[in-house]
C-alpha cells in the first residue's frame, strides 16, 4: 500500500493511556500542534470504564492513589474531578478490618495474630519494619510532587515548604532503597511460616521490592474513587487535548518510526511527521517500530545493540483475572464491605502450598494434558488466592440500577497459564469456570445468601489484547535483577530520556516500579522534555 500524504505536527505521543494523555495535555497547553495515535478503540488503557446493561464497571484500576501527583496534575491543566474516599477493608476467611486511618497497623497485627498465634513475636517485628517503610512513604509523598508547583507564583512555599521536604525526601529515599529485597525474601528474615508470608503477600506482584510492599498502607490511605467512574479521568483529558486544539486518533497502531525523517507510520498506511515523539506504551512495540537502528554516536549505538535484546526478553509483570458480576440486591445487603473496596483471602493456608510447578514450567508448557487436573488445580488456586473487590455503585449510587449492584472480582492470574489454556482450547471453559467457582466461593463466604444474576469476565489474554500490554501486564515490567528501565527513585526524572534523538518515552513501561502516578508524573515529564527541545530548535534557527 502507498503511503499516504505526510502531516506534520510538533508533537506525536503514542499511545492513549493515562500517560500519553497527560502528555498530550500539557503539550496542547504549552500550545504545541500535537497529535495523539491510540492502537485501540478507546482511551484510557488501564484506567478507564464501560457500561454493562445499566451498570457502570471499572475496566482497569479500582481506585486512583493521588501520591500527591494526580490531583495537581488535574489542578494545573484546570480539570475539576469530584472524588470521595476510597477506604479498604481486608479480611481473612471470616475476620475483617477496617483501614480508616485509626491504628491500622495494630488492627493488622492483631488479626494476623489471631490467624498465627505461634507468631507473635515475628509478627510484631514485620508490624515494625512496615511502621518504618510507612514513615518513609509519608514522607517521600508528604507534599504535592514539586514537577506540579509554579515556582515564579509559589516562592514562599518553596522556601518554607518543598525546600526542607526535599532534605528529608533524599534521607528517607536513601533508607527506602535498603529495603529492596523481594518482599517474600524480606519476611522470611522474621519467620518460617510460609502461609504468614502468603496471607501477607500474595496479593502483591511476584518479587515486589520489600519497601514498597511494607508501605502499602500509605497508599490504603491515599485512595480516591472519582464520581462517575475511573473513566471520566481519561474522557476529561481527551476532551482537554481537543478544546485546546490537540487531535486524537483511535484505531492508529504506529508500526514504523523513522528517526532520520521523524515521521511515524501507521498500521493502515498513515504518516505523520514530528519534530519531537512520546512513546507513551509497550516498549517491545517501540523497538519493533524502530526496526534496525544507526545512531551517529557510536556509545549511543553501542547501548542500542544492548538494550534492545533486554527490551525484548524481559517479561512483562503479573496480569489480573477480573469477574464482573451483577446482583439484584442492593447496598444494604453490601454493608459489611465497609469502603466498597476489599482485598479478602478466603482461606489462610497460602497459595505457596500448591504452586504453579505441577501445572507449567518455567516457559509456561503445560506439564499435564489432563484437563480435570488442570481445572482442579485452579480451583484450588482460587479458593487460597487473595481477591480484589471493588463495588462502584457503593460509592456512586448512580453506576448501577436502583436497588442492584455490580461487583467487580479480580485476582492476580498468571498470563502464560491462559495463554496455554487457550491453546489447548480449553479458553472459553476457562472463563465459564473462572467465573461459576469464584462466584460459589464468595457466596459461601463473603457475599452469603446474595443472589448474582450475570457473570463475565476478563482474562491477562483480554488484557493484552485491548490495551496492547506485553504479556497482560497491569503495570510495566516483572520485577527482577534486570529491569531494563530506571527502576531508582532518586533517578525517576531521568526516566523518560531515550538514547534516541527527539524521542521520550513515558509510562508503566518507562520506570519501575509503576503504576498510576507513576504514569501521570512520566507523562509530564515527557512532555516537558519535548516542549524544551522543541524551544532550543527554534533558538537555533533564530
Amino acid at each position: 500500500m502507498a503511503a499516504r500524504p505526510t502531516r506534520s505536527y510538533d508533537i506525536v505521543v503514542v499511545g492513549g493511556g493515562i500517560a500519553g494523555l497527560t502528555s498530550a495535555a500539557y503539550a496542547s497547553q504549552y500550545g504545541r500542534k500535537v497529535l495523539l495515535l491510540e492502537q485501540g478503540h478507546c482511551l484510557g488503557g488501564l484506567v478507564n470504564s464501560f457500561r454493562y446493561e445499566g451498570f457502570t464497571f471499572d475496566g482497569g484500576i479500582r481506585a486512583i492513589e493521588n501520591s500527591g501527583i494526580v490531583f495537581p496534575m488535574l489542578k494545573e491543566l484546570g480539570i475539576t474531578v469530584d472524588f470521595v474516599n476510597s477506604p479498604v477493608l481486608l479480611g481473612i476467611g471470616d475476620d475483617f478490618i477496617p483501614l480508616d486511618g485509626k491504628n491500622d497497623l495494630v488492627k493488622y497485627g492483631d488479626m494476623l495474630k489471631r490467624h498465627f498465634p505461634k507468631d507473635v513475636t515475628a509478627i510484631d517485628k514485620i508490624l515494625r519494619d512496615m511502621d518504618r517503610a510507612i514513615r518513609y512513604m509519608d514522607v517521600i509523598y508528604g507534599i504535592d510532587n514539586p514537577i506540579f508547583l509554579d515556582y515564579k507564583t509559589n516562592k514562599t512555599y518553596f522556601q518554607k515548604t518543598v525546600l526542607p521536604w526535599l532534605f528529608r525526601y533524599q534521607k528517607s529515599i536513601k533508607k527506602a532503597m535498603r529495603m529492596k529485597l523481594p518482599i517474600n525474601q524480606h519476611l522470611a528474615r522474621f519467620t518460617k511460616n510460609q502461609e504468614l508470608i502468603d496471607v501477607m503477600t500474595q496479593h502483591f506482584f511476584k518479587d515486589t521490592p520489600a519497601f514498597f510492599a511494607l508501605s502499602y498502607f500509605h497508599l490504603y490511605k491515599d485512595y480516591h474513587y472519582p464520581l462517575g467512574g475511573t473513566g471520566i479521568i481519561p474522557q476529561k483529558l481527551s476532551r482537554y487535548i481537543s478544546e485546546h486544539g490537540g487531535e486524537i486518533r483511535l484505531e492508529s497502531e504506529v508500526v514504523k518510526i523513522s528517526l532520520t525523517d521523524r515521521t511515524v507510520t501507521t498500521r493502515n498506511g498513515e504518516n505523520f511527521a514530528y519534530r519531537e515523539l512520546v512513546w507513551a506504551a509497550d516498549l517491545k512495540r517501540l523497538y519493533n517500530a524502530l526496526g534496525t537502528v544507526v545512531l551517529k554516536d557510536k556509545a549511543q549505538q553501542k547501548k542500542f545493540l544492548k538494550l534492545k535484546p533486554a527490551i525484548m526478553a524481559h517479561r512483562g509483570g503479573d496480569s489480573i483475572l477480573t469477574v464482573y458480576m451483577t446482583s439484584s440486591h442492593g447496598a444494604e445487603a453490601f454493608s459489611h464491605i465497609t469502603g466498597a473496596h476489599c482485598f479478602f483471602t478466603p482461606e489462610e493456608q497460602g497459595l505457596r502450598s500448591i504452586g504453579l510447578a505441577p501445572i507449567i514450567d518455567e516457559k509456561g508448557t503445560l506439564l499435564t494434558t489432563n484437563k480435570e487436573e488442570v481445572f482442579a488445580w485452579i480451583k484450588r488456586f482460587f479458593e487460597l488466592t487473595t481477591f480484589e473487590i471493588s463495588l462502584p455503585a457503593m460509592r456512586d449510587a448512580s453506576l448501577a440500577p436502583e436497588g442492584q449492584m455490580g461487583l467487580i472480582v479480580s485476582t492476580l492470574f498468571d498470563y502464560r497459564l491462559t495463554q496455554s489454556l487457550q491453546e489447548k482450547g480449553w479458553y472459553e471453559d476457562f472463563k465459564l469456570f473462572a467465573e461459576t467457582t469464584i462466584s460459589e466461593i464468595l457466596q459461601k463466604t463473603l457475599f452469603k445468601d446474595i443472589e448474582v444474576k450475570a457473570q463475565f469476565s476478563s482474562t491477562p489474554m483480554t488484557i493484552a489484547r485491548v490495551v496492547g500490554s506485553s504479556d497482560g501486564a497491569i503495570t510495566g515490567w516483572a520485577f527482577g535483577p534486570m529491569i531494563p528501565v530506571e527502576h531508582r527513585f532518586p533517578k525517576i526524572l531521568h526516566s523518560v530520556e531515550t538514547i534516541f534523538p527527539h524521542l521520550f518515552q513515558a509510562g508503566q513501561w518507562s520506570f519501575s516500579p509503576s503504576g498510576l502516578p507513576v504514569s501521570v508524573l512520566t507523562g509530564k515529564l515527557a512532555a516537558q522534555g519535548a516542549q524544551k527541545n522543541i524551544k532550543q530548535e527554534d533558538k537555533k534557527k533564530k
